[in-house]
Order: C-alpha cells, then sequence, then structure tokens
C-alpha cells in the first residue's frame, strides 16, 4: 500500500459537507441589500466639479466604457439612444447619473415598447439596474500569479444591483444599466420608450430609447451554437448562503446563479470524481460529489448520490450537452476515501503511471462507467483534466482507452500539445497557442468540441473586473475567426470572502475567479459575454443564408471583418473593428430573408 495521510473523521467530513463556511448570514448578500461600497483609492476623487449645475444629470453612454467613480464625467448630454435586436434577443444601453449634491432616493423607471404601428411590448421587457463599483486592481505585464506589492487598487463598475432606488453620492457618478429581452414573438419594427430619472417620486429627466426589432429569430439560448463552458462551483454558493452543502436549502439557493448560466446557453455540467481538482485554488474547497469507501475485504464502493442529484438539477435547467467530471488529474494527484478496516479517511498520492494509480483508479473507472450508463448519461460523460503535463496525460490517456473506452475524453490544454491527443472529445486551447485550422475543421467533423480557453495569464480578451467591457463580446467573435466552437473559463461563480465589495483573490487579477455576483446579480460582464454568443449565433446563421442564396458578395465582405477579430493579443482598432462587424452584422439583418 502507499504511503497514507490520515485525516480526522470530523475535519475531513467538513471537508466533504461544510465548505468553507465563515459564518456569513444569508441576509448580507439578499435581494435588495444595501451596502456602503469601499473607498475609491484614485486620483480621481480630486476632480474638478465646479462646472457641474445642481441637480441631478442623466445621458445615454456607450455601453464599451466603464466610467471612474469620481471623475467628473465633462460629457455632453444625449437625450437619445437606439439599439438594434433580432426577435429572442437580449440587448442592452448605458444611462450615467451624475450630481456634484447627494440626492436621495433617485429611481430609473422603463416603460412599455409601443411602435408606429400600434404594436407593444410589455415593459416587463425592459429592465434598469444600478450599476455597482467593486475593488478591482490594474493588469501588469506577466499578469497571473503575482506578489501583493505588483497591485494597484481601483474601483471598477461591474455588478448590476436589484435595488429599487439609489442615494446619489455627491461629486460622484452611477451607471444604470438598461436591458431589453425582445419577445421571440414580438412583431418587426420600431419601438419606443421613456425611461424616467426621478428622485423622490418626481421626474427630473426623461429620455428616450428606440429599439429596432430586426425581421430575423434567435433560437432560444439552448439552441445557440456556441460552446459555453463556464466552471461552476456550488461550494461557493453554500457559504455564501451559509446552507448546510448539498441540502434542500443548498440546492435551492444555486438555482438563482444556475438559471443564469442556463440563460447565456451553457452547455456543460461541472462534476468531480473525488476531491477537489485544483487542490484548492479557491477560496472554498470543492466539496466531494462522490464518496469512495474501501470495505475490509479489500472491495470498492462509492456514493454517487450528490453527483446524481447535481447532475439532474443542472440538466432541469436546460445544460444538458456534457457533463465533465474533473479530474483524473488532479493538481496534487490525490485521491481520498474512507477505510473501513482502519475505520478512517485516508489520503493517498496517486502519481499516474504508478501502480498505486492504477490499483486506485480503474475499479472506479469500471464502477463509474456502469453508473452513468444507467443513468443514461454515458454518451455525454467526459472525463475531464486540465493543464496537466505530457508526463501525467500519456499515463492516465492510456488507463482510459484500455479500461473505459466508451467514455469522452476532455482536457484544457496549457502546453501546445493538443495534437497528442486528437481522440479527446473535448478540447480546449489555451489563448494565443498554436493550433491547425485544419484540425478544428476536422475535429468538427467527427462531432468533436474545440474551444479556446483564457485564464490568470491572459491579458486580451478576457473578464477580469478592470477588462474592457467589449473584450467579453470580442471572445465570442474570436471564437468565429479562429474556428473555434466556443469558449471555456475556469470559474462562473467562485466567489472570493467578498464578493459584492472587493474582486480581488489572493494573487490573481481581480475578477478572475467569478463572472456573475450572489443572488443572481449579474454583472457588465456577464450582459457584454451574453453578446458575443449571441453574435456568434447570429452571424452562422447568416451566414447559413448567405450561402443558400449564393450571395458571395456579402458573404466575403462578413468573412473579412470576422478575420480582422482573430487577435489573441491587444491591438488599438479592437473595439472598432469589433463594432464594425456588429454594424455589418445588423445591415445584413435588414437585407436577409
Amino acid at each position: 500500500m502507499p504511503k497514507t495521510t490520515i485525516y480526522s473523521t470530523i475535519a475531513f467530513a467538513c471537508l466533504l459537507f461544510c465548505g468553507n463556511n465563515q459564518g456569513f448570514s444569508q441576509g448580507r448578500y439578499a435581494v435588495g441589500t444595501t451596502f456602503t461600497e469601499m473607498a475609491d483609492p484614485s486620483r480621481d476623487t480630486l476632480s474638478d466639479w465646479s462646472n457641474v449645475k445642481p441637480g441631478v444629470h442623466a445621458s445615454f453612454v456607450s455601453i464599451d466604457k466603464r466610467f471612474p467613480k469620481s471623475l467628473n464625467p465633462n460629457i455632453a448630454i444625449q437625450p437619445n439612444n437606439k439599439v438594434d435586436a433580432w426577435k429572442g434577443e437580449q440587448v442592452s444601453a448605458q444611462i450615467l447619473l451624475w450630481t456634484s449634491a447627494a440626492a436621495s432616493d433617485v429611481v430609473v423607471s422603463t416603460g412599455e415598447l409601443k411602435s408606429t404601428t400600434g404594436k407593444s411590448i410589455s415593459a416587463e421587457a425592459v429592465q434598469a439596474r444600478f450599476v455597482r463599483y467593486v475593488m478591482t486592481d490594474e493588469f501588469a505585464e506577466g499578469c497571473g500569479y503575482r506578489k501583493p506589492e505588483d497591485f494597484k487598487a481601483a474601483l471598477s463598475a461591474d455588478m448590476l444591483d436589484d435595488l429599487k432606488s439609489y442615494n446619489l453620492e455627491a461629486k460622484r457618478v452611477r451607471p444604470v444599466w438598461i436591458t431589453v429581452k425582445v419577445p421571440a414573438g414580438a412583431a418587426a419594427g420600431q419601438y419606443n420608450t421613456v425611461i424616467a430619472v426621478k428622485q423622490k417620486g418626481k421626474v427630473i429627466q426623461n429620455l428616450d430609447l428606440t429599439v429596432n426589432v430586426q425581421d430575423q429569430v434567435l433560437p432560444p439560448a439552448s439552441q445557440w451554437s456556441f460552446h459555453l463552458d463556464q466552471w461552476q462551483h456550488p461550494s461557493s454558493v453554500a457559504r455564501v448562503n451559509n446552507v448546510k452543502m448539498w441540502s434542500d436549502e443548498h440546492f435551492e439557493a444555486l438555482k438563482p446563479t444556475m438559471k443564469q448560466l442556463a440563460a447565456a446557453g451553457q452547455k456543460v455540467i461541472t462534476a468531480t470524481l473525488n476531491k477537489d481538482a485544483w487542490n484548492v485554488q479557491t477560496y472554498d474547497p470543492y466539496a466531494d460529489m462522490i464518496t469512495w469507501k474501501k470495505a475490509k475485504d479489500g472491495s470498492w464502493s462509492y456514493n454517487y448520490a450528490v453527483f446524481d442529484r447535481w447532475v439532474q438539477f443542472m440538466m432541469d435547467l436546460g445544460i444538458n450537452k456534457q457533463i465533465n467530471c474533473y479530474s483524473l488529474l488532479p493538481w496534487n494527484n490525490e485521491v481520498h476515501y474512507f477505510d473501513e478496516a482502519k475505520n478512517e479517511l485516508v489520503n493517498v498520492v496517486a502519481k499516474p503511471g504508478t501502480p498505486v494509480f492504477e490499483e486506485l483508479w480503474t475499479p472506479f473507472l469500471k464502477d463509474f462507467s456502469k453508473h452513468v450508463s444507467a443513468k443514461g448519461w454515458l454518451k455525454i460523460t467526459n472525463i475531464a483534466m486540465d493543464e496537466r503535463a505530457q508526463e501525467q496525460m500519456d499515463p492516465a490517456v492510456e488507463l482510459l482507452e484500455r479500461v473505459v473506452p466508451e467514455f469522452g475524453i476532455a482536457f484544457a490544454d496549457n502546453h501546445k500539445s493538443y495534437k497528442r491527443y486528437q481522440k479527446s472529445t473535448d478540447i480546449s486551447v489555451a489563448v494565443g497557442d498554436p493550433f491547425d485550422q485544419n484540425d478544428l475543421i476536422e475535429r468538427r467533423k467527427k462531432g468533436y468540441i474545440t474551444t479556446f480557453y483564457v485564464c490568470c495569464s491572459d491579458e486580451f480578451p478576457n473578464q477580469f473586473t478592470f477588462s474592457d467591457p467589449a473584450e467579453s463580446t470580442y471572445m465570442g467573435w474570436y471564437a468565429l475567426a479562429a474556428g473555434f466552437d466556443g469558449a471555456l473559463r475556469w470559474a462562473f461563480n467562485s466567489w472570493v470572502a467578498n464578493p459584492l465589495q472587493d474582486s480581488r483573490f489572493r494573487t490573481w487579477p481581480a475578477g478572475d475567479t467569478y463572472i456573475v455576483y450572489p443572488q443572481g446579480r449579474s454583472s457588465i460582464r456577464y450582459e457584454r459575454m451574453l453578446e458575443g454568443i449571441q453574435d456568434f449565433t447570429k452571424v452562422n446563421i447568416l451566414k447559413e443564408k448567405l450561402e443558400k442564396s449564393n450571395d458571395q458578395t456579402n458573404l466575403a465582405k462578413l468573412n473579412a471583418k470576422i478575420a480582422k477579430l482573430k487577435k489573441s493579443r491587444r491591438y488599438a482598432a479592437w473595439n472598432d473593428d469589433l463594432n464594425d462587424a456588429k454594424a455589418f452584422v445588423t445591415e445584413l439583418s435588414n437585407k436577409v430573408k
């Protein structure tokens, strides 16, 4: 037997079922929670506001820009804005409020959308949310793992709050995010609505929003062609909501966040096979979904109750294309199980290629195969690994192909070695790493998935809380340009200690660990990511129509605009090129039947 490290039953049970519960009250993150943002550390607090006239001011502004909290915006008021949308599409606009003196009880209200032909879209389709500032930092060369002294703190407008009213601070701005969800059954045409800015019930300014609903239909999110793989973190939800891990209350608390993920077209369920596959690289350890037990006679048994409930829970939300199970190669190569003979929970280092690796994993893999087969999930289940070197990957893949060839294999590759594992059904290549376009085409013909991924070391494009908003949209277009099926990102909701106020975590760039906020709160990053995923789907629909009509002229123009976005390094005109491509899609959407 291998050398083992013994853990007490109590400590191990807490790791399995408690998570990193710090005693936070559910009320701290509940809907409608009020709190004070962290102090602005920037020089903008010295901004000159002397030219701002009394009262609250409001203007439409670009969704491509984050506005510093303490800086006088010095902009001309834009009272009108127009957005284009397909039927079934969700689109965004942004309003900026600012005032030189404090103003309490400010409300931004939306109303019904009405067309010139008498058609209407319910007021429920339009939503205004105050944008909250979270503490972030700034990118530095060699991002990834940094020393604390390398960080430069700053505030960033990101979280979309659920407050009905807001007390504006003196000499501060407050963005408001406008979301329009166009019903799939809406009639095409131009619709108008008035967005009213009120203080203490009195209208102080009206802004006019026009939504041009085009005669094209975006299918439901479950049918979008973009392969979205954002890893889920259930333990984080348990800690923030102060509920017992895997309890009924926990699954109820998971719903708001996982519904957001499903609404973005997520395709993959993130599951675990044994202990935390990433050696606690997160604020909250990943709690076990499958528990292993070794009987006195040396036989093995496995409890799949949590795994089954988690997978079914996600499937019921519409996330049902893949189950990626991490990891045959945990980052510290450790496996733990309850040893009945010793009446203890033991931890074993099982390096790939060693006898103990095969001894521990072979019976589990065979039993797991039988289990998921009985559940009807075998065809969509992948044994997953990420960022492992060849000397670890080779013996792991060899074991899988020899013992359980019926499983798919998924892995995220940052060793520029994806060609070595071409039989893997789901490969994600680190953004910027070399890849062969012909390989992507051949893999797609076989029904395999190939995506790119970004992580803490990638400056552009990315979704940090300090990233430019349009970078989240650019990712969808980069996938189009590079020929990928979609994108992977390591954490959708791996929340830090105080995610509503401070997005920083250890030595990684701020916001790297989560895209959305607790209790169903969205973010600018999420909304713009959704935009890029919708664009990806719209472009593929338009391409198919152009090909069927043999419209080679417009197809060539579209492809040329997409090709400009095949860059994984920031360049001066990237946002202009993105908006130019989007404008052409809008133009085509009006032309193509």
